[in-house]
């Protein structure tokens, strides 16, 4: 009996021991401690940005037009996982990627900054889905419908006249 006792303590220690080992080993990052992924040739999005932002803006790109990242970024080699240049400017969509960008933050920041802010890439009214709606290359009418929405929701037609009562 006496040695089953022995054993079972011998375990539990060396189980506590591992458990704090484990514990003080483990230091989970903070946002001092992360190193800010640094991206080159950023001319329109924040110097700044983290990973995780840049990814979603490019995975918002891809679902709005349709389109993978090879559509304006530059790879080379068989494997896609590697090769990919995304620094590179030499293809024009990249170019009109970033003038649509600042379109678009112009357009909101000038017609839908309701409180003046400071950031208006928050105030999300105008998208690349607004006119793209998952296509490369949005026709005028689908665009000139989209514009007739959009007026439509900043003058919507006046409430109807309040009943009169009759007595």
């Amino acid at each position: 009996m006496f040695t089953t006792n022995k054993n079972k303590a011998a375990v539990l220690l060396c189980l506590t021991v591992f458990i704090a080992l484990g514990l003080t080993a483990f230091t989970p990052g903070t946002v001092k401690n992360k190193k800010q992924a640094e991206f080159k040739n950023l001319q329109v999005l924040p110097k700044d940005i983290t990973k995780e932002q840049l990814e979603k803006i490019m995975r918002g790109f891809n679902g709005a037009l349709g389109v993978k990242c090879i559509h304006c970024h530059v790879h080379e080699g068989e494997d896609f996982r590697q090769g990919w240049d995304y620094a590179k400017d030499d293809k024009g969509e990249k170019k009109i990627a970033r003038e649509m960008l600042k379109m678009t933050i112009s357009i909101n920041s000038t017609y839908f900054n309701f409180e003046n802010s400071t950031q208006p890439d928050t105030i999300r009214v105008v998208s690349c889905n607004t006119c793209h709606r998952g296509i490369q290359h949005p026709d005028a009418k689908g665009i000139q419908e989209q514009m007739g929405n959009m007026q439509k929701m900043q003058n919507p037609p006046p409430p109807p006249p309040a009943p009169v009562n009759k007595q």
